[in-house]
């Protein structure tokens, strides 16, 4: 978070003299000091302005035109590729009278233009406006900073306040089916990996993390005499609980985040299959979302190797063999093979995430 203080008192202000004389730095320097100014750096050797700019953050150059190794102009020229936003303010400090030499000074970069010999009262003055104008400028800037960054940590507190809900949700659904809730992250993570195989960018890898563990939240409307019968279902118990697809799409509908479309998506296809066969839709290959066909697969999986009430795990062995066996059939051929390029991965994130012995 943004905390910089700006003080606004210019004669705190740290000014930066350069000039190849070392009797002007001197006659410079005891001005300033009189009249209270008491940040003052200051070198006869202009290749240094910028070492002394960075260490210092200078607020205002007094800043000699003819110089060896650098003149004026260059060392404007200098600053500006680095100082950006925090680009000091330039007096022009120099024996030349001409216009021209004004001119472009002014078309350099520099605010004001004052010749030698100076009167102290007038360069005093202009100074000290100077200072005003850029310390006004540089608090505005620090304000508009503080303002950004508290714009972008609220914005990051809701964000991470409504994936806190999205995932509390999904494990609610998982409780209801005697889950401890490892089963939404296993499947989420597994279902991100799947997503970056398929070319999925990053953005909508993370959505796809925060939004699989939504997959089954229509289990929030099935009976638990049906949810949490231990043997197999019979036709009409089986037709009931292919409702929980639409009743998690139901749920989850009517919302403009990217977030909740895509959890949405899932919930309601991720019982779709390749071949035309799953629910609640029937729909076929490519017409399945593709997050659909992802959460398919890593959710068949997880289950596969997971112990639910009508099972035991299986072997992680057999449920890759059931999912080469489905390779078209249930899953995207292409998805089942990134999952065999990605298993090593995938069974880590098994162990990390493993259900607890009892």
């Amino acid at each position: 978070m943004v905390t910089e203080t700006i003080n606004t008192d210019v004669k705190q202000a740290s000014i930066l003299l350069v000039d190849d004389e070392a009797a002007n730095i001197k006659l410079l320097e005891r001005l300033l000091q009189s009249f209270g100014y008491s940040n003052i750096v200051s070198t006869q050797d202009p290749r240094r302005v910028l070492n002394l700019f960075e260490q210092h953050h200078c607020d205002l150059l007094l800043l000699d035109l003819n110089m060896p190794y650098l003149n004026g102009y260059e060392v404007m020229a200098q600053l500006k590729s680095v100082a950006g936003d925090d680009m000091p303010t330039v007096l022009m400090l120099t024996a030349q009278h001409a216009q021209e030499y004004k001119i472009q000074a002014l078309e350099n970069g520099a605010i004001d233009y004052v010749t030698k010999p100076f009167d102290s009262n007038e360069l005093l003055s202009r100074l000290n406006n100077l200072l005003k104008v850029h310390m006004a400028q540089k608090l505005v800037r620090n304000k508009n900073d503080l303002l950004e960054q508290m714009v972008q940590e609220r914005t990051k507190e809701l964000h991470d306040t409504r994936l806190q809900v999205v995932r509390r949700l999904g494990r609610a659904a998982e409780y209801r089916d005697n889950e401890t809730g490892l089963h939404i992250i296993r499947m989420s993570k597994v279902s991100a990996l799947l997503g970056k195989a398929a070319g999925m960018n990053e953005y909508n890898c993370d959505l796809l993390l925060n939004a699989a563990p939504m997959h089954d939240i229509g289990k929030i409307g099935i009976a638990d005499h049906i949810l949490l019968k231990p043997g197999k279902f019979d036709p009409i118990e089986w037709e009931i609980m292919q409702t929980h697809s639409q009743i998690g799409a139901d749920i989850l509908s009517d919302d403009d985040s990217d977030l909740m479309k895509m959890s949405h998506q899932i919930a309601l296809t991720h019982h779709e299959k390749w071949n035309g066969k799953g629910y609640p839709n029937g729909l076929i290959g490519e017409d399945i979302p593709l997050v659909g066909r992802i959460c398919a697969l890593a959710d068949v999986f997880d289950a596969l190797t997971s112990v639910r009430p009508y099972k035991k795990a299986w072997s992680v062995e057999d449920s890759v063999n059931l999912i080469k066996e489905e390779r078209g059939e249930h899953f995207d051929p292409q998805l089942v093979d990134y999952f065999l390029k990605l298993l090593p991965e995938i069974i880590a994130i098994k162990e990390k995430y493993a259900e607890p012995e009892l």
